[in-house]
Parts: C-alpha cells; structure tokens; sequence
C-alpha cells in the first residue's frame, strides 16, 4: 500500500472503494430532484432553490433529538409516492454512491410510507428495485461497477411488522437482502414486533435493527434477543457498557461490560454514523463534536466498526466525508480505513464467495493508491 498517500479532501476520500451498508433512500435525494417533483404533484416545500433547501434540511436536521430529526422526512416522502419518483430517486441513489466510490451498497426504505399515492406494497419495492437496476446498468455503461440490495424497514411505531416481513421475504430473490426496523426508537423496541422477527428468523432471512441510537443498551439487547440482529444499526450506545476510570490517559482503566463483550467478542457489526450520532444527539454523553465520538474507543476496543452515512441530505454528507471527519479527528491512515472497508464488505448481507470477492476488490484499490 502507497504509505505516502495521504487523504487530504473528501475529493481523495473519492477515490477509495468503499462499502455502504446504512444509507436510507428517502435520506439520499438530491435537492433540485425534490424541487421538480415537489412541482409536478403540487407539494409545497420550505424553499424551492435546490441549495436553499439543501441547507433547510442540514440545519432542521442539526436539531440534537432524533424526533425532531425524523420530521425533516416529511418532506422528501412527500414526493415519493409515485412508482416513477421511486425509480428516479433510486437511479440517482445508485449513480451518487457509484460517484463516491462505492462498490456495494445497501439501500434502507420503508415501503409503508409510500402509499399514499395508491401504489400496492409490492409495487413499490418494485418500483425501487427498478431504480436500482437502471442505475447499476448506468454505472456498468461507463466502466465501473456497483452491486446493491434492498434494506425493507418497517416503522417500529406501527403495526405492520409481520406484514412487511412476509414483503420482504416475497422480495428476497428479486433484490431485498435484509430487514430493519426504523423510526422512533425509544419506547418502541424491537420485542414489540416479536412475531415479525420470530417469522424471519424461521425464514433465515438477514435482519439488521435500529438500536442504540435515541435509545441505549435496553434497545441493543433487545436487537440481539427478540431480532436476531445480524448488524445493529448506529448502535453506538454500546458505548454505554464501556466504563473508563481514572485521570488521564495514561493511568486510566478501562472496563468493558457484559452486553458489550458479547457484541464485541462475536464481531456484531456496528453500523456508525459519525456526522448522524452529532445531529441526533446520539452521543450526547461523550460531547458534541466528532473527535468526541466513540467511534475510536470501540474501534480500539476490538469491535467490528464500519463507517456509515445514515442520511447523506440531512447530513450534507457522503462517505468520502465521513472518512475525512474521522481521519482528521483520530489521525488515521490508509490501514485503518482499509479495515473499515473490510469490516463492511465483510458484514454485507451477501453470499460469502460475493463478499470474498468485494474484499478483494476493495483491498486491491487500497493497494493501487
């Protein structure tokens, strides 16, 4: 690996094939998309030049509470309730994570939320899955390439859990390759939709939870108990099981808890969202900048940590930039960054012979740097 490559810019950070595993659809959309279809179905919007709405969704993001957070989705759902919006928004979703290097990439939505406009459940994961296809071809055609699965989330304040389990299960060979459950996390854990993830489980469909974001070890625990949680999503909150005493660095001790050795010893992947866990308040304990993020305790620690964009319009992010953020807080170099590629290839919900091959595609662009 070239050791004098350096990462300067999120432009660099561009270059470094890369795997997405928690980016939700309706977080992904490009700003001037929503100003068009906005006027095509006549839904009002807080500003209507794509750069002013752009920082309208950032700053109503930024909010500390992931309630508040979630109320900035009101809005791009708002135009996502037609089968050909689904299709555009996903095809662009397709072509922004091949721009930023991305090699696989998992794509979270929750059907139920898009209904509004008389599309069935079924159409509109399909509609979706077609976005996908006609952006992957669009890659193909100009000499890269990228593969993707859907992510279908049910809202765990709902009632549709088994309901969209058996959708997602109907989809599982047509382009769905896991399951999640989204929306408010405190006071809505996963045990409540226990019937649904008892039938997925018994389907040995992949499942991938929410959990230690808004909400802390009770909700994680619950992830690993009641779902089966292959990965957890965010759950930075493990954090919570990690106690450290003593004055300073050098004569500190660290104890690590329970609940956090089993998700570190069994590698569980954690689903991080560095710029996310800021505006949500997620790490609210630990501070409110990004060299405060737990992210470099847990990566020290030994867990199995994978970096993420949770919503890159809300966020004004991409993965590049996050892995700019984190280098530039916690000085890592291109070995680090490999891991993080590698831990996320690896955690893909893949057949393991595609997950060998997207390690061996990620580690030979490391070592052509």
């Amino acid at each position: 690996m070239a050791g004098e490559w350096l990462l300067w810019n999120d432009v660099d950070a561009a270059r470094l094939p890369k795997v997405s595993l928690h980016d939700h659809l309706d977080g992904g959309l490009r700003p001037a998309t929503i100003v068009e279809l906005a006027e095509e179905h006549g839904v009002d919007l807080p500003a209507t030049e794509p750069d002013e709405l752009g920082e309208w969704f950032r700053e109503s993001a930024d909010s500390g509470s992931l309630v508040d957070y979630l109320k900035t989705f009101d809005v791009t759902t708002a135009v996502m309730q037609t089968a050909p919006a689904l299709t555009r928004i996903a095809r662009e979703f397709v072509l922004d994570l091949a721009d930023d290097g991305v090699l696989h990439g998992e794509v979270r939505w929750a059907p139920e939320q898009h209904l509004r406009g008389g599309l069935t459940l079924d159409g509109a994961v399909e509609a979706v899955q077609a976005g996908l296809e006609e952006g992957a071809d669009e890659v193909r055609r100009s000499g890269r390439t990228i593969s993707t699965g859907q992510l279908v989330t049910a809202m765990r304040h709902a009632d549709r859990g088994l309901e969209i389990a058996e959708l997602a299960l109907r989809h599982r060979d047509r382009g769905v390759v896991g399951f999640d459950l989204a929306g408010a996390e405190a006071g809505n854990p996963p045990s409540r939709h226990r019937v649904a993830l008892d039938f997925l489980a018994e389907h040995w469909f992949p499942v991938t939870l929410h959990a230690g974001e808004a909400a802390g070890l009770d909700s994680i625990r619950s992830a690993l108990l009641d779902g089966r949680a292959l990965r957890l999503g965010h759950g930075v909150r493990i954090a919570d099981d990690v106690v450290i005493t003593g004055e300073d660095t050098e004569n500190s001790y660290v104890t690590v808890g329970r609940l956090a050795r089993w998700v570190r010893d069994r590698q569980i992947p954690l689903e991080l969202s560095p710029s996310s866990n800021l505006q949500t308040g997620a790490i609210e304990r630990w501070g409110t900048a990004i060299e405060d993020h737990p992210f470099d305790l847990l990566y020290q620690l030994g867990f199995r940590v994978t970096v993420n964009t949770d919503n890159r319009l809300m966020s004004d992010t991409s993965l590049s930039k996050e892995l700019v953020l984190l280098t530039e807080a916690f000085d890592y170099d291109l070995d680090d960054l490999l891991t993080f590629q590698l831990n996320a290839a690896d955690a893909a919900f893949l057949p393991v012979e595609d997950r060998e091959e997207l390690a061996d595609r990620i580690t030979s662009g490391f070592d052509a740097l």
